[in-house]
Order: C-alpha cells, then sequence, then structure tokens
C-alpha cells in the first residue's frame, strides 16, 4: 500500500526543526552575509529554500548569496544551477575549479576520493567567501550525515567526534554552519521530490557505493528497522554528553578526584 506523503506537514516540520537549530546555537544575526554553498543535490536545494523563507518571514536581516563550485566533472550541466537561481533572483557565483582531474589523477582507482576532494572544495569556498565578503557559510548536513560521521569517526578513526551544528573555520576568518542539523533526510528527500528541485547527481562519491560511509548508513537503516526510531536516541545522546563519564582527562579532571 502506497502512502501518501503531506508536504505540508513535512514544509512545516522542516522549517521549525530548521528554526529550532538556527535558535539553540545562535546561527544568524542581524547584519550577517550567509554564503550557501550550493551543490546541486537535495540537502543544499533544501537549505538555501528554507534560508529564503526565514530571511522573508524572521525579524533578522541577513543577506544569502549561493555559491556553486563547478569541479569540472565530465558532463556537468553548467545551466541548470545558474537557470534555477535566476528565476529565483537569488545572488550567485559559480566558481570554477578542477578538482575532479586532481582526485581522479592522485586517488588510486577504488579507493574513497571524498577525503582529498572535499579539503580542495573547502579551501576554495573559504576563498570565496573572503572575496564575496561573507562573514558566514551555510551547508546542507543534516541529522544522518551528522550521525554516520559520528560512527564513522568512532569506528574507522578511534574518536568520539561528530558534525559540530556551528564552528570556526581553520583560518579563524569565517563562521560554518549548518541550520538543517535537526532535519531528517527522509524528509528532505520528500521535500525535494515535491518542490522538484533540478538534482544534478555527483559523478565522483555518488558512484561509490562501497564507501565506509555507505556501510554505515546501511548498519543505522537496519538498527531503525529493529528498533524505530533508533536515530533520533542516537542524535539526542549527541547533545547530552557526559565528560566524567568518558575518559577523556582532557574534558574532565580526574586526576583531582581524591
Amino acid at each position: 500500500m502506497e502512502t501518501t506523503i503531506d508536504i505540508k506537514k513535512i514544509t512545516k516540520r522542516l522549517r521549525r526543526d530548521t528554526w529550532n537549530a538556527i535558535e539553540e546555537y545562535n546561527m544568524i544575526q542581524d547584519g550577517d552575509k550567509i554564503m550557501v554553498c550550493l551543490s546541486g543535490g537535495k540537502d543544499s536545494y533544501t537549505l538555501l529554500d528554507v534560508l529564503l523563507h526565514f530571511q522573508k518571514t524572521s525579524d533578522i536581516k541577513f543577506e544569502l548569496v549561493a555559491v556553486n563550485m563547478d569541479q569540472k566533472q565530465p558532463g556537468f550541466p553548467v545551466e541548470v544551477l545558474p537557470n534555477y537561481l535566476e528565476a529565483l533572483e537569488v545572488p550567485y557565483l559559480i566558481v570554477e575549479q578542477d578538482t575532479y582531474s586532481v582526485v581522479k589523477e592522485k586517488i588510486p582507482e577504488g579507493k574513497s576520493t571524498c577525503s582529498l576532494c572535499s579539503r580542495m572544495r573547502r579551501g576554495r569556498l573559504y576563498a570565496t567567501a573572503k572575496e564575496i565578503g561573507a562573514n558566514k557559510l551555510a551547508l546542507g548536513h543534516h541529522r544522518e550525515d551528522i550521525i554516520e560521521t559520528f560512527f564513522l569517526n568512532i569506528f574507522f578513526g578511534g574518536k568520539l567526534e561528530a558534525m559540530p551544528p556551528k564552528f570556526k573555520s581553520d583560518n579563524g576568518d569565517h563562521v560554518v554552519i549548518r541550520p538543517l542539523a535537526f532535519c531528517k533526510e527522509e524528509e528532505i528527500m520528500q521535500y525535494s521530490e515535491a518542490k522538484d528541485f533540478p538534482i544534478i547527481p555527483c559523478n565522483l562519491c555518488g558512484s561509490q557505493p562501497k564507501l565506509q560511509r555507505q556501510l554505515v548508513k546501511k548498519m543505522i537503516k537496519d538498527w531503525e528497522l529493529l528498533y524505530p526510531d533508533r536515530s533520533a536516541v542516537i542524535f539526542n545522546a549527541l547533545k547530552n554528553t557526559s565528560p566524567s563519564h568518558l575518559l577523556d582527562s582532557k574534558l574532565f579532571d580526574f586526576k583531582s578526584i581524591m
């Protein structure tokens, strides 16, 4: 039996969850110029759409500039994003940098390209933000991205670390925000389909089905089948830590206990 999707309820929840994250982490203030990193995927389209809504309806006065990085992937439809953004009358910039060739040259076949690709992309985006005078960068990572990153760092990195909803860039010049941090990927997917965003697939990471992230995603999905709402419980745990019940002496002064 096919389930009917109530797009009005999904829209309301996405906006509510985004606003809750913005408020809880004080992400946006008056006078901000926010560079929205637009990849052409469902998450970044949803991010831009929701931020445009709050730009019109909230009391906070802020600017938005959509920026896409053309990484010179073969077959990349260069006209899609400009056409979409011009129709919305959103200020935008397309930044060109051939990271595709570099990644293909440096990374052996079958190995993950994501780490090198993201480092090069991040560096260019930070530089672009500085060039256009943006003091904040908005990324489209959602709740499941954060949970998956947490488990990836546990299983493969040996550390308790996820994706923070807000942080300063390494050079200290910019604040990076993730307004969709509380939003469910499934609802973003449904919203994206209902809005008929012109999705542009990634020919790099999108073509690597055996990535560690894909394996972790499957693990979490299997858990959800056995124990519904496990993702919500795990996410709440990330917001409810007890340093005195972990083992990191940099976070808690165990030596002072006598």
